[in-house]
C-alpha cells in the first residue's frame, strides 16, 4: 500500500507562486496515475489536475489552467503542483492522491497540507 506526504503549503500572498509535493513510500509512485484535488471550507472536493503514470499526459481543470502545472519525478516518487498567481479563492486544503491502473477511483490520499492566500 502506497503512503502520501504532501508538503510545501504555508500562507502566500495574492499573486505568489507555491510549490506542492506529494511524496510517497511504500510502493513505486511510477505504478500509479496521480491527482491533486483540494476543498475548501463549506465547498465540495474539487479535482485540480491529474498526470499518468510516465508523466507524459496532464489534465488541468479549468478553474486554474493557465495557473496550475502537474508534474512528477519518478526517480524521486514524488509529484509536484506549481500554482501561480494565486487568488484569495485558492484558499483550501490540499490533498495528493494515487489510483492503480487497475483501479477506477483515486484511492489512496495524502493527510492534506493547508495552502492560505491573503488579499
Amino acid at each position: 500500500q502506497v503512503q502520501l506526504v504532501e508538503s510545501g503549503g504555508g500562507l502566500v500572498q495574492a499573486g505568489g507562486s507555491l510549490r506542492l509535493s506529494c511524496t510517497a513510500s511504500g510502493r513505486t509512485l511510477s505504478n500509479y496515475r496521480m491527482a491533486w484535488f483540494r476543498q475548501a471550507p463549506g465547498k465540495e472536493r474539487e479535482r485540480l489536475a491529474t498526470i499518468n503514470c510516465s508523466g507524459s499526459m496532464t489534465y488541468i481543470n479549468d478553474s486554474v489552467k493557465g495557473r496550475y502545472t502537474i508534474s512528477r519525478d519518478n526517480a524521486k516518487n514524488t509529484v509536484y503542483l506549481q500554482m501561480n498567481g494565486r487568488k484569495p479563492e485558492d484558499t483550501a486544503v490540499y490533498y495528493c492522491s494515487a489510483r492503480r491502473l487497475t483501479d477506477n477511483i483515486y484511492n489512496y490520499w495524502g493527510q492534506g497540507t493547508q495552502v492560505t492566500v491573503s488579499s
